[in-house]
């Protein structure tokens, strides 16, 4: 996703599969970003959703960061961050960045920490522990306790409560059959939001493995690929509904400006038994 896909998206997107350890990977130098950052790594065995399939290592700050589970690094603007590689490699996943604040791909490349490229050691000149940037275990609390052929809750891995000066609420789970009941129709009046459905398939990563009818604005849109929307505050969405499920599949949310559940789902559902709307559950 960025603005030159959705004019108005304030948020630039990169996806891709990791199939092995990268060679020659443009990732290998300390870069520099104007803008919030978010890196997260998927492990995508619905079996195991924690276990990433690898173990990357990360400079944040100049401090080395080592993980090998599913991952989410927050990386506020002007904080070097960078090389990033694989000490080991076990079965593909998924790698993407999120860049907060612009949708331009050009401010999102970012700048060489020093001004150039560099193949040295990172150095940390601050007196700060960067792993307070990184979470590698969720928490459960979206979602009510159970629904038929999903995960939930599902799997927070980024918020207020996990990193103190976050300003948004990033969450996701695994959907291995249509889930009962569907997710209502819903509206935000006061957070743009992006919501991902993420195919499993390594060998076609476009794919879906399922068929979703999702409701935005006044359309009823239906989608069988992996696909990512851009949901701008006061736009009634949903419901979503499942008309089969082929494979595993991820959908993910991420609420813009909200740090917590309440505050980015707070009256946000309409399915109270007199229409009206209600918060999280």
């Amino acid at each position: 996703m960025s603005s030159n896909q959705v004019g108005e998206a304030d948020v630039y997107v990169e996806l891709g599969w990791v199939y092995g350890i990268p060679q020659n990977d443009p990732q290998m130098a300390e870069r520099v970003l104007d803008y919030d950052q978010i890196l997260l790594h998927i492990g995508m065995d619905p079996a195991t959703p924690q276990v990433l399939g690898g173990t990357v290592e990360l400079w944040l700050g100049g401090q080395l960061i080592v993980f090998n589970t599913t991952t989410a690094v927050f990386i506020p603007k002007g904080t070097p961050f960078g090389p990033l590689s694989y000490k080991e490699f076990r079965h593909p996943h998924l790698q993407l960045s999120m860049v907060l604040g612009s949708g331009d791909p050009y401010a999102a490349s970012g700048r060489w920490a020093g001004g150039e490229a560099s193949n040295a050691v990172p150095k940390k000149t601050q007196n700060f522990d960067f792993e307070q940037y990184v979470v590698r275990s969720p928490m459960r609390e979206a979602g009510p306790d159970y629904v038929e052929g999903r995960q939930n809750p599902t799997m927070t891995y980024l918020s207020r409560t996990q990193v103190g000066m976050v300003d948004c609420y990033l969450e996701f789970g695994w959907i291995w059959d249509c889930p009962a009941p569907p997710i209502p129709k819903m509206r935000h009046d006061d957070f743009d939001e992006v919501v991902w459905h993420l195919g499993s398939d390594p060998e076609r990563p476009e794919d879906l493995g399922a068929t979703l009818q999702f409701g935005i604005g006044d359309e009823l849109l239906e989608f069988d690929t992996t696909h990512c929307a851009y949901i701008p505050k006061g736009l009634d969405h949903g419901p979503l509904a499942w008309k089969e499920v082929r494979r595993p599949m991820i959908e993910m949310a991420l609420m813009l400006g909200a740090g917590t559940l309440d505050e980015g789902w707070a009256n946000s559902f309409f399915d109270l038994p007199d229409g009206a709307r209600r918060g999280p559950k």
